[in-house]
This record gives structure tokens, C-alpha cells and sequence, in this order.
């Protein structure tokens, strides 16, 4: 298995997503892994991933924003992502292994570190392909979004990224997709859906009606501030959908005043929230966008994300740019927080709206949903029920790495079928 990053700790949904199947797959495999890692990285990290693995090979991730490789991209057919992830050592320790070791195939994780792999093994050894997101549409969503003066320059990329990424699917003997919709954007035959998942021992619904009778109501927005898709949405709650759901609280709560309506339906018609937002890399500008006082900018939660979830009442994930399936997503679902999100939000998750999620790509009305799920608790029951027993039937780590195994087999079988013939 040859990654694009070492998946401990559990700081991202790559992360989460490929220490889980590593977890499930190696009780049936023998697995050698090579990957890039991070700075923050430690050996303890690298010993985390030894437990599931017979060997473990590990290179210094480059430095991606430099000005080195920016003068790279700008002299080569390379786009600046695959220049960050193009690694001497890497090449040398594929070249090594393949060389002293009879593999059944070589799974990728990420198209933009199989330039790395020796052109040799085509044909010879089965590749499978993952792609978390179609990687050139996340940059083409964000282009689109971009300052005008950066837009030349992203347009050239983009067209990087689509062609190298479409030449390393038709190289590929096998693609994981992580959704039906990601699948349909491949326009390709060869590839196998195998969703995210959750572990679902370790997100649980705890004590949802003391939960629900609780005056502060925390809505959640968690992610990686690094990341283009985090960076976006949070701009669009603290700029547009907060300062909506702000106004919509004072409205009601001088409404019950002038009419004593308060205790309607068995609830106090003044609603007492705080927008949580947690996440590394807040920068000052995120942070300057909304200067109200319940809005709280949390670095330091706890790095156990169940914690986060029992004190959150919704969840809310406005995403616009990206790809792929949110885990955050998943994860509240699993542990009883109502999800308010988008229709790109829910990708990859087969979820209907009402009935396991609230969905809209209007700011207006995400912001009527969040009061809606709140004042509303047979509303609130309904979709925390609905989301878990969908999480149980078809998003739990096991399911998810048996559909793998299954590519897996699918491949090697092909393969020895075409040898004997």
C-alpha cells in the first residue's frame, strides 16, 4: 500500500478513514505500507500504523508551499500538487520492494503520489486506485471562487491536475470511488464504489433527552482550517447564515415578549445558542469575520471528537467546495447530532433529507432549518433515530472493508484467470 500520508493521528478524514480499513483489512492481510509523513508526525505515530502492518516504510513529506516548487510547477508538465508529492526516496523504497517481494497488487491511496511508482509493474501487478475526491474538481470549484489575479494561474493547474489524474485512472487496473456521484464524474467502467465509514462502538447517542432539555444549544461546525472546503464554509456561517440565525432568535424572542407566547408546545420561545466552532488553524481573518458574543473559536477541544459531539445540539456543515464524504458528517449522524448541511455536503451518503439530514443550499433557509430541528423535539427524535439506524445498516468499518476485500479479490482472481488462460 503506497500513501500520500501517514493516517495517524486522526486528524483528518484520510487519516480516519485509512487507519480503520488498515484496522479491518490486515485480519485477512499481509501489508506492506509506504508513505509520506508530516513534521507533527512522531515514531509513536509511525508504530500506531505497525500494529496492523508487517512493514512499515516512512519519508519526510517536502515542504508543498515553497518557493522552489513553485518555480517547479511553472517549468513542468507536473501540477504543483503531484511537484509536493514527488519523492526521490519514495521512488527508491517502491523500486526496492517490488523488486525482493512477490505483491498479489499494489493499492494507491491518492492519485497524486503514483508518479512514484515504477513504470515497470503495469501489467504485472494489479493497481487499485483510491480517490478520496476527483481531485481536479475540487481545484476547479475553488478556482472558480479564486481572486481574479490567481485565476491564470489556477486555470493552467486544474488543467494539470485533469489530465494527469485521468491518465493514472486509465493506468489503474481497478478505481475506489468514494461515491456513487464521484463514480458517475470518472466516466470510467472499471470503478468500485467503497464509501467512508464510522466506527459505531465508538460514536454513540448518550442521553439525547437530557441533551434536548438543556437551555444552551451548541451548533457545531469542526474541521481542518487548512483545507479549502473548511476555510469556505465557515466563511459563508460567520458572514451570511449566522448573522441570519442571530436575527431570526431576537425576532422570536421580542415576539413572545409582546405576546406572552412563551412555553408554547412545552418550550421556552427564547432560544439560548452558541455557534462552536473547533478546529486547528483558525486564522485571525476567520476569526475577525464575526465578533459576536456566541461565537466561540475552540482550538484546544478535546482531541476525542466524542466529547465534542455530546456537547453539540447540531451540526452544522454548510459545504459548497470539496469532494467526497464528509466524516464529521458521518460521525454525528452515528452519534446522535442532527446534521443541517448541503447537497454537496451529503455526497457520498445516502441519506434523505427530513428524514436522516436537513438539507438546503440556500442560507435563508439553512438558517430556518437550524431553529426548526432545535424548537422542534419529535423533529429532533425523528432524524437522530433515523441517522443512526442508517449508520448501523450501512456505514460501520467492517461493512466498509468488506467491500474493499471484495475489489480486492475481484482483482487477484482476474488476474490469475488471465494467467492460466
Amino acid at each position: 500500500m503506497l500513501s500520500s500520508y501517514l493516517p495517524y493521528p486522526l486528524f483528518t478524514g484520510g487519516h480516519i478513514r485509512l487507519y480503520n480499513l488498515l484496522k479491518q483489512l490486515s485480519k485477512k492481510h499481509e501489508i506492506i505500507f509506504v508513505c509520506e509523513k508530516r513534521d507533527y508526525q512522531t515514531q509513536k505515530d509511525i508504530d500506531e500504523i505497525k500494529n496492523f502492518c508487517e512493514k512499515v516504510f516512512v519519508v519526510e513529506k517536502q515542504k508543498q508551499w515553497s518557493v522552489k516548487n513553485v518555480l517547479k510547477t511553472g517549468f513542468s508538465s507536473y501540477p504543483f500538487l503531484m511537484i509536493g508529492h514527488t519523492n526521490f526516496k519514495l521512488k527508491k523504497i517502491l523500486e526496492e520492494l517490488i523488486e525482493e517481494n512477490k505483491f498479489d497488487l499494489i493499492h494507491v491511496e491518492t492519485s497524486y503520489v503514483v508518479q512514484n511508482l515504477p513504470e515497470k509493474i503495469y501489467g504485472k501487478i494489479p493497481v487499485v486506485l483510491v480517490e478520496h475526491n476527483v481531485e481536479y474538481l475540487v481545484y476547479k470549484r475553488f478556482f472558480k471562487l479564486a481572486p481574479i489575479f490567481l485565476k491564470p494561474f489556477l486555470a493552467v493547474d486544474v488543467f494539470k491536475i485533469k489530465r494527469y489524474e485521468e491518465s493514472f485512472w486509465k493506468k489503474a487496473t481497478r478505481l475506489i470511488a468514494v461515491s456513487e456521484d464521484e463514480k458517475k464524474l470518472m466516466k470510467k467502467t472499471n470503478v468500485d464504489v467503497v464509501p467512508n465509514g464510522v466506527d459505531i462502538d465508538k460514536f454513540r447517542i448518550v442521553n439525547l433527552d437530557e441533551k434536548i432539555k438543556k437551555e444552551e444549544k451548541m451548533i457545531l461546525f469542526i474541521g481542518d482550517f487548512r483545507w479549502i472546503q473548511n476555510k469556505n464554509a465557515i466563511k459563508i456561517i460567520l458572514k451570511d447564515i449566522w448573522p441570519k440565525v442571530n436575527s431570526r432568535v431576537k425576532n422570536l424572542a421580542s415576539l413572545a415578549s409582546r405576546s406572552k407566547l412563551r412555553g408554547r408546545s412545552g418550550q421556552n420561545s427564547k432560544l439560548n445558542l452558541k455557534l462552536w466552532v473547533v478546529g486547528r488553524n483558525i486564522s485571525d481573518s476567520i476569526k475577525r469575520l464575526n465578533m459576536e458574543e456566541n461565537v466561540v473559536f475552540d482550538e484546544n477541544a478535546p482531541e476525542d471528537t466524542t466529547e465534542i459531539f455530546k456537547r453539540s445540539h447540531v451540526l452544522l456543515s454548510p459545504i459548497r467546495v470539496g469532494g467526497g464524504t464528509s466524516f464529521k458528517i458521518l460521525e454525528s449522524m452515528a452519534s446522535g447530532v442532527p446534521v443541517v448541511t448541503t447537497t454537496l455536503g451529503i455526497e457520498g451518503i445516502d441519506a434523505k433529507n427530513n428524514e436522516e439530514v436537513l438539507i438546503s443550499n440556500n442560507s435563508n433557509e439553512i438558517a430556518d432549518l437550524v431553529l426548526k430541528i432545535l424548537k422542534n423535539k419529535n423533529l429532533y427524535k425523528k432524524i437522530t433515530t433515523n441517522a443512526r439506524k442508517l449508520i448501523e445498516e450501512k456505514y460501520a468499518w467492517d461493512k466498509i472493508a468488506k467491500k474493499l476485500d471484495e475489489v480486492y479479490r475481484s482483482v487477484v482472481d482476474s488476474k490469475n484467470n488471465l494467467q492460466v488462460y
